[in-house]
Parts: structure tokens; sequence; C-alpha cells
């Protein structure tokens, strides 16, 4: 065992040395990875009996103060976590690891201009696989998923580690912001490693989590309190809120929701185009912290939504204010500008766009929903 800048090794001697390596946990004494000389003593499985009496109240003597909530990231940092694994990919070569400790990662500002909704719209998840319902049915409805995937140049031989369900502890996790959705990259300076369920960090965060889920509005997101923007105005009330994850998987369609969330584009994005032979046809990328969606509004629920007949000049008004598009003293967009939109209550119905096709149709309307903006 050696030391080298404060950390501890052990080096291995490829002439005398050899190796096994167990699980943590269970009463087997077979391990998963061995040196091919390495021989298995009686007096192994009386070390790894020990080490797994040990590991039951181990905790390592570090400042929980150093460990961020997920809600806590700040863009293009280094930051240590503590949260649990829910769900590990691979796409073409790409591993992305779905990180989760019950919080709602920051609303991040929107950098990109309303007409690139026609070209590049903004996407839906960061991961280029879209994930099916049923592995989304397996992620918490409350609280962000935070996807991480191993950076270029970043050895790969801990992804055994990552075992789905597990909490663990993450040092050195690089966070930014891409399309105003979080991510994570494991770099070569990353660490992780498991941690037992009664470690402190792991107490806390389950927690305030369990703190949440009992609050009345402990589904609406964190950052939308005190309360939402009055910019709209629902019809569908007395019924509890809901996460956009809920609504994803919800097993039965029809089906309708009431939610918080904010408006993070349009399409199309022009006051004019909103109605096409004067039937409203509009479609909007809602989000809140545990996912994004597109919804529709079209025909008389787009009447009640924007209003009858209404000229372009206000038209253009609640639409700038329900993307949050800063405007000058006379109204006029400042261009370049990034946008923050409000946190906002809005009705929502699931349906499917051919009967038929029960597993790849599903979509969403908003109704019951008016846009208020003097």
């Amino acid at each position: 065992m050696k030391t080298h800048g404060g950390e501890v090794y052990a080096v291995f001697n490829k002439k005398s040395s050899t190796f096994a390596v167990y699980d943590g946990k269970g009463g087997e004494y077979v391990p998963y990875q061995t040196h091919l000389k390495f021989i298995q003593r009686d007096l192994d499985k009386k070390f790894i009996a020990g080490l797994r009496n040990w590991f039951i109240d181990f905790q390592i003597d570090e400042d929980s103060k150093n460990f961020s909530l997920v809600r806590e990231l700040k863009e293009r940092r280094f930051v240590d976590l503590a949260c649990k694994v829910i769900h590990v990919q691979e796409f073409k070569g790409e591993w992305m690891t779905f990180l989760w400790d019950g919080t709602d990662t920051q609303p991040s500002s929107i950098p990109t201009r309303l007409e690139d909704e026609r070209n590049n719209p903004l996407p839906l998840q960061p991961e280029l696989l879209h994930l099916s319902r049923d592995i989304l049915g397996t992620f918490p409805a409350l609280g962000s998923v935070l996807r991480v995937v191993f950076d270029q140049g970043t050895k790969k031989h801990g992804l055994h580690l990552l075992h789905v369900g597990k909490w663990m502890k993450f040092v050195n996790v690089y966070c930014k912001v891409n399309g105003g959705l979080w991510h994570g990259s494991f770099t070569p300076s990353t660490k992780f490693r498991y941690t037992h369920d009664r470690d402190r960090l792991v107490l806390e965060r389950q927690r305030l989590y369990n703190e949440r889920l009992g609050m009345r509005y402990g589904r609406n997101p964190y950052w939308s309190f005190p309360w939402t923007s009055p910019i709209t105005e629902v019809d569908y009330k007395d019924v509890p809120f809901v996460t956009l994850m809920d609504v994803l998987t919800y097993p039965e369609v029809t089906a309708k929701f009431l939610c918080v969330v904010r408006v993070v584009a349009l399409y199309p994005w022009q006051a004019k185009d909103f109605c096409s032979r004067g039937i409203y046809r509009v479609r909007l990328t809602l989000e809140d912290p545990t996912a994004r969606i597109h919804a529709y509004l079209y025909g008389e629920d787009g009447n009640k939504f924007f209003g009858d007949q209404l000229a372009i000049d206000v038209l253009t008004k609640k639409r700038n204010a329900l993307l949050g598009v800063a405007t000058n003293d006379v109204g006029k967009q400042v261009e370049d500008d990034a946008r923050n939109p409000p946190w906002v209550q809005c009705c929502l119905k699931s349906y499917y766009l051919d009967k038929s096709d029960i597993w790849g149709s599903r979509q969403y309307q908003i109704f019951g929903t008016r846009l208020v903006v003097d």
C-alpha cells in the first residue's frame, strides 16, 4: 500500500501479487473478477465476511457540506453528488447513467431564438435514444433525473459498479446545460463508490423527499414556490397537481391532468400564424423538472387559451409573456436576450392520434386554460 498526493493506492506487483473482487453484500464467497493466478483459501472467506460486516456501519470521515443536492447544480462546475442510480443505458458506444436524489434541477434560461423552433427545435431529452414508456415507468415521478455520460478519454472500468437502485457517491462530476436541459459528465478526475442506505447523506435526501411527498403542493416544481404566475387560469380545479413524468407514465388514455409547467417553445412562433383558416393550430413545448413534452392547442381550446378574434399585436404580447421574451419600453422584443419563461398552471389531456396504435402515438393537448395578459 502506498500514498501519493494524499490518496492511498494498492500497488499490484506482476511477479507476486494476485487479486479477487467480491460483492460487498450477500452470503456467497465467489469472486466476480479474479487474477489468473489467484487461488482461494478458507481464510479469505473470513476476511470477506469481516469486511461485509464492517461495511454495514462504515462511514468515511468526509465533509458532507461538499456534497450538493441536484437542485444546487451550477453550470460548468464540478460537483460532488450523493444519488441513487435509476437507469444505465448504452447507445452507439456511449454509456449514460441516470441519477436521482429527489430534488429539482434549477430551471435554466433558454438562449435560442423563437424562429429556431422550425429547423432546430428544443430537444425533449438530453439523450439521443428515446426511452420507452416501460423504462420511464421505472423513474421516480417526482424530482429530476440527471443524465451523466462518460466523457471522451474517461475509462469505463467502473461501469459494473453502477447498479440500478443503489445509492452512490460521485466526486468531481462536471455539469452543464444544453438546450435548457441539465446533464453531467464523468471525467478522468471523477470517482464514485457505493454508500449504504443508512449513510447520513442518503438519510437526509430521503427525509427531504418524504417531507415533500407529504406536502399538499409537493408535486409542484420546487422553483415555482411560493406560487405560480397569474398569467394563466384553469377550469380543471380541485384536483391534485401532477408532474409531467406522471403524465408520461400514466397507464390510461384518455386522461386529464393539472400541471405546473414552463412553456419553453412555440411552433409556429409568429402570432400571425397561430390560426390557419380561422382555426388555432399551435404546438407548445412544456417542461417541468421531471420531463419535457409537446402539447397542442387546437380549435376551441385555442380560442379559450388565446381569446377570440385578437389583433396580432395583442397575441404577440401574450406570446411574449408566456415564453418569457424580454421586451423594451415600446413592447418590442430584445434580440439575442435569453428567455426565462414563468411557471404557469395548465390543464392537459392525453389521447391517441391513431386509435389502432396504442403504443407509439400518445399525444397531449391543452384544454380548459386561459392566457390572461393585460
